[in-house]
Parts: structure tokens; C-alpha cells; sequence
């Protein structure tokens, strides 16, 4: 058998290698360091190529594929997301990702982001909440207790703050996990009755629900003036957790209104109703958080740049590690245009 060549190699993560990644590095220093280079991503975000995520929808729920460029480095994720694949023993989400140099074309790195996804998205949450929380933030109140829960809450802890969570789901036993799991965390955990008691005393009140369907896990009559709401359970068509009275009553922040016009909390909304990308808060062009009776919210889809960031990331993260595997993914055949020939000696 014909050894590869170094052409014809790719690093590939896997969840292995990326939970070894992550106990390597530490939780909450990966999550800074993500949110550290989201941030530095946002900041130049005119540079990339945007587009809304490709989505084929099913009624059992959704898989997408989401695309962008900075003009030197490609990259795109494949993720789904079937919130009723719990009640088969499978995850509600999975994903893997790629980059690519844009000046050959060739994979850079291949990586699981089944668990990138969940540490992408905790440390963008947080780097808002740090940017349009309230100032001094200290209790977070956590609806909903699945795969996202403890990530927020550490991420929220790390980079924003936080020092107490206040958890409720309608799963009770979700609740227990997620509080069993941060126990040790160094958050004060509190595991509430409902959405109602979660609220009470938080500054900062993240919504990540599962179900696809239009929800209302937030009523307009529980939430007050002086909070950030980090809403992010509502990811497309279709589904949604606030009623609609609350958007009108906040100011929106969002990452990239062609895609959260069709897939957040705004759907609920005229096509035109007034929001901010976040990316200009962070370069000083448009305004963040004003009054400290302000309620903010962060509708959040996600969106492709933050899985470019997450990848460059664990690119950078791997090098002189062993989290990694070199994958046989490229053919190198000695002639690039005698493919046939290569194939043909294989044998």
C-alpha cells in the first residue's frame, strides 16, 4: 500500500480529540479564548462573505449548511437540528466543519462540532452579555436544561461574571442533571419550579428551548425593565420563545438580519422593525447598551462566522498537540493530471 503524502493529508478532530482539547486547555480558558477570537472576528466582519445558512427543513426538523469567507480562509459547517432524536437516545444537534485555504482550495482542517458548536455558542452568548448586560451582572436565570445549559453557564460565568444560576426546565430531571453537573463549578445553583421563580433576581435571562414550534416560554408580564435577554432556543422557521410584546418593549441585537429575520424572535415582527448588528456595537458604530432600566436582547440564530472563528480556533489550538489524526483525504497522484493513472497502479 502506497504511503499518503503530506499533500494528501488533513488534521481531523475528533470528539475525542476534542474533549482531550478541552481538558488540555480548560473549559473556561477555551471558552474565553473562543469568545476572545469571535470577538476579533466580528470586529473585522465586513471583510467576510455573508449569506443565511442553507436550510432543508422536514417536519421533523432541519439540516443546514453554513458558508463564509474572509477572503484567505474558507470554512463551513453541516449541522441539523431534530429536537424529538432525544427520545431515541440521539442528540437534538450534531455538526462537523471544515476550512480551506482559498488559494488552492485545499481542507486545512476537518473537525466534530457536535461539541465546538456547543463551546461557539455559550462564548458568543456570553461576549454579548458582557458588551449589553447590565453593568455588574451577577445571577443568570437558565430556561431550559439540556445539551446548552451548563455550557452557557460556565461561558456566562468565565466571561461575563456571572455568580449564580438560576435553573428551570419542564424536564425536571434536566434540571437535576445540569445542577449535578455544575456542581463544583464555583456558581451558586439554584433549581427552580418554574420560569417564573428562575427569573426572580436575574440580571440576565437565557432562553434555550428545543421544541420546533412557535412558544412562548417568556410572557410579556415576566420581564421587567434592567435585564439582557440572551435568547437563543429559536433558530428558524417556525420557532420561536417570546412573546411578541416583549420585542417590542427591547432593543434587538442580532448577528446577521437576513438570516434572524426568518429564523429568531424577530420573525414575529415587520420585516422592517428596527435592530443592530452586533458587530457594529463592537466597532463603535452603533450604540449598545444606554440606560440601566434598558431591557436588551440578543436574538441569536447563529451564524457562520462564529463556526469559522470555533475552527480557526481549534486550527490554531492543535498545532505541536496530538489532538488531532493526519486523514488520508486528498489524492496526490505524482502527475495532477494523471488521476486515472494513480487509481490505476493501486491495484
Amino acid at each position: 500500500m502506497t504511503k499518503p503524502s503530506a499533500k494528501a493529508l488533513v488534521p481531523f478532530v475528533s470528539v475525542d480529540h476534542m474533549m482531550q482539547l478541552i481538558h488540555h486547555v480548560g473549559l473556561a480558558p477555551m471558552l474565553q479564548g473562543l469568545a476572545d477570537r469571535i470577538e476579533q472576528d466580528f470586529r473585522r466582519w465586513p471583510l467576510f462573505d455573508k449569506t443565511p445558512r442553507v436550510a432543508s427543513h422536514s417536519d421533523v426538523g432541519v439540516i443546514e449548511l453554513m458558508p463564509t469567507s474572509d477572503g484567505d480562509v474558507y470554512g463551513f459547517k453541516y449541522v441539523n437540528g431534530h429536537p424529538a432524536n432525544t427520545k431515541e437516545g440521539l442528540q437534538t444537534v450534531t455538526a462537523f466543519g471544515l476550512l480551506s485555504d482559498v488559494a488552492t482550495g485545499y481542507p486545512v482542517l476537518f473537525s466534530e462540532m457536535t461539541i465546538l458548536t456547543a463551546l461557539r455558542t455559550a462564548a458568543t452568548s456570553a461576549l454579548v452579555a458582557r458588551v449589553l448586560a447590565p453593568k455588574g451582572s451577577k445571577v443568570m436565570a437558565m430556561i431550559g436544561n439540556g445539551a446548552q445549559s451548563e455550557f452557557q453557564s460556565i461561558a456566562m460565568q468565565a466571561i461575563a461574571g456571572i455568580e449564580e444560576v438560576r435553573l428551570f426546565d419542564v424536564d425536571p430531571a434536566a434540571t437535576a442533571k445540569c445542577a449535578k453537573n455544575l456542581a463544583g463549578s464555583g456558581l451558586k445553583v439554584v433549581s427552580c419550579n418554574s420560569a417564573e421563580e428562575a427569573i426572580l433576581g436575574a440580571q440576565i435571562i437565557t432562553t434555550c428551548t428545543a421544541d420546533k414550534q412557535y412558544a412562548t416560554i417568556l410572557t410579556d408580564n415576566m420581564v421587567g425593565a434592567g435585564v439582557h435577554l440572551n435568547a437563543i432556543g429559536g433558530d428558524c422557521p417556525g420557532k420561536t420563545e417570546l412573546a411578541p410584546a416583549i420585542l417590542h418593549r427591547a432593543d434587538i441585537f442580532v448577528e446577521y438580519p437576513e438570516q434572524t429575520r426568518i429564523e429568531g424572535e424577530i420573525q414575529q415582527l415587520d420585516p422592517d422593525h428596527k435592530v443592530t448588528e452586533f458587530w457594529e456595537v463592537l466597532s463603535g458604530t452603533a450604540k449598545g447598551r444606554t440606560d440601566a432600566r434598558q431591557i436588551t436582547l440578543f436574538d441569536s440564530v447563529g451564524f457562520a462566522i462564529e463556526d469559522f472563528s470555533a475552527l480557526c480556533y481549534v486550527r490554531d489550538a492543535i498545532r505541536d498537540t496530538a489532538f488531532f489524526t493526519p486523514l488520508d483525504m486528498l489524492a496526490d497522484p505524482d502527475d495532477p493530471r494523471d488521476l486515472f493513472g494513480m487509481v490505476n497502479r493501486a491495484k
